[in-house]
């Protein structure tokens, strides 16, 4: 490409400028770095740059003959000797049967072929090509003339690409029927080409699934769309083999960066197996309850140093979740029974001391066997619940028993504000009598203002999400039901860790805090 004085000057220059690459090129506009740098070191280890370079001939006489017998073997044809040997260009192989046989070589005189055809020999060659009964070479045999002087025919006859009526001849039958033929030809080969990418690509999808439900343990009902890049880097690589790379990044929409990504995190293996285990066992101690950032506490207090971001990533991967539905609540209210109170509450949800400040309301279960109520009350202070009662019916004894054990562990001096709605509950005598009782302060929401008690809100929420939506309670009684509900309001009481304390339970804050034993 460079002359010897081209390259030895580049190298001077490089040389006296400092090995500055850019000078060199500033001054000369050429070479790249990478071959500078090549000129270089063959100067430093030469003392000079080869002035001539002999290149090695990239076909041996050996493979130059074969070629040459194959193509007087198999019908002297350049394309097919060039396709079956995969070697050489078509240009190169042409050039050594015109070297080796000069007298095959047509010659043209005056734009005719040395072989004189007459106009119906060429539109009957036209016709034998067209519908393709035998190869073109023997055509071109048959009337003693080349290949191209058949397709020259053929394109003088037809015209490039454009539909040119043949010259006018007797023969107006066999011009149809070519137009014809051709026409029909290429409607039916764009179908076929249309029908085989749909099929390959129906067969891709098929593939991708199958080997979805096989690698990956998932139904055939997984929506691609929903796999993750590690599972859809799994499966690519499991079809490697079989298609091609950016086809099967097509179809499951993932970038080439990100499969490469993936698949080098897999082949250097997973470095937090040991902690996926701890997050499942913490995981399932909970309940199934803890979403990452509880897991995560509880995770340093194991002694494990990572980060929120690492234990939310593999609960979603482990697909350790919690079951978030909502539904229509329980209304217990049935009118203005007796006159309402003010709600001194006012959405203030917080509390300095314990017993200073309650709420309470009543919520539904509804399985197989039937319906469950619960009526709970919590304090403000911590969220512990300080008594509740379960039953079968949303009556008043339901909601007064309740209060009647919530009361019983009250001190003399404790007299806590007990917020509620406008239920029922909260508005007979019965209710009313054993709040004057006490010296307990009434404190009401607005009529259907489910806001006005958020705090209480979100605790039958959190129960529900983590204890009853997402299980099946089908043959379950309505007693098994509710000691199963019972068992769950002790552990959130005694273990269930609650971030906005310090990451413990209710039961264990007031202990460090030494309001009980």
């Amino acid at each position: 490409m460079y002359s010897y004085e081209d390259r030895i000057r580049a190298v001077e220059l490089y040389i006296k400028y400092d090995h500055s690459v850019s000078a060199v090129r500033h001054e000369l506009g050429y070479p790249t770095k990478t071959m500078l740098l090549r000129w270089y070191k063959e100067y430093l280890e030469n003392g000079d740059l080869i002035r001539e370079s002999k290149k090695k001939p990239k076909y041996s006489e050996e493979q130059k003959s074969h070629a040459l017998e194959y193509y007087l073997t198999h019908g002297r044809c350049i394309a097919q000797t060039a396709r079956t040997l995969g070697y050489p260009s078509r240009q190169r192989l042409q050039e050594w049967v015109d070297e080796a046989f000069p007298e095959r070589k047509k010659r043209c005189m005056s734009g005719n072929y040395l072989v004189k055809c007459a106009q119906e020999q060429k539109e009957r060659a036209v016709i034998d090509l067209c519908t393709r009964t035998v190869p073109a070479i023997e055509i071109a045999d048959k009337y003693g003339v080349t290949r191209q002087a058949v397709y020259k025919w053929k394109t003088q006859l037809l015209g490039e690409g454009d539909a040119v009526s043949m010259p006018k001849n007797n023969k107006s039958d066999n011009n149809d029927s070519i137009d014809d033929l051709l026409a029909e030809r290429e409607t039916l080969k764009k179908q076929v080409s249309a029908l085989s990418r749909d099929v390959y690509r129906l067969q891709m999808e098929r593939d991708v699934l199958e080997k979805a439900s096989e690698v990956l343990k998932k139904g055939r009902g997984i929506s691609l769309e929903a796999m993750t890049n590690r599972e859809k880097a799994i499966v690519i690589d499991a079809l490697r083999k079989k298609y091609r790379l950016n086809e099967l990044l097509s179809l499951l929409c993932i970038a080439k960066s990100s499969y490469c990504y993936q698949m080098s995190a897999l082949r250097s293996g997973d470095k937090y197996t040991e902690l996926r285990l701890v997050v499942e066992d913490a995981f399932n101690e909970a309940r199934g309850c803890y979403g990452y950032r509880r897991i995560h506490r509880q995770l340093q207090k194991l002694g494990f140093v990572v980060s929120e971001k690492v234990v939310r990533r593999i609960m979603k991967e482990d697909r350790l979740t919690v079951p978030c539905v909502k539904k229509k609540k329980y209304c217990s209210y049935v009118g203005e029974i007796t006159p309402a109170v003010e709600n001194i509450v006012n959405r203030d949800f917080h509390a300095e001391n314990p017993n200073t400040k309650w709420l309470t309301d009543i919520t539904e279960f509804h399985i197989s066997a039937g319906k469950v109520y619960l009526s709970p009350i919590i304090d403000c202070f911590d969220g512990l619940v300080v008594s509740w009662t379960i039953g079968t019916s949303p009556s008043a004894d339901l909601a007064n028993s309740m209060l009647d054990e919530a009361i019983s562990g009250l001190q003399a001096h404790e007299h806590p504000i007990v917020h509620s709605d406008r239920g029922g509950h909260y508005r007979w005598p019965g209710w009313i009598e054993r709040m004057n009782k006490a010296k307990l302060v009434r404190s009401m929401s607005k009529k259907g203002c489910s806001p006005d008690n958020a705090a209480c809100e979100g605790f039958f929420g959190r129960l529900k999400n983590e204890m009853f939506y997402g299980r099946s309670w089908l043959g379950v009684s309505l007693e098994q039901f509710m000691d199963a509900l019972d068992s769950y309001i002790h552990w959130y009481n005694e273990k269930r860790i609650k971030l906005s304390i310090g990451s413990m339970s209710p039961i264990d804050y007031r202990r460090s805090l030494g309001l009980i034993a």
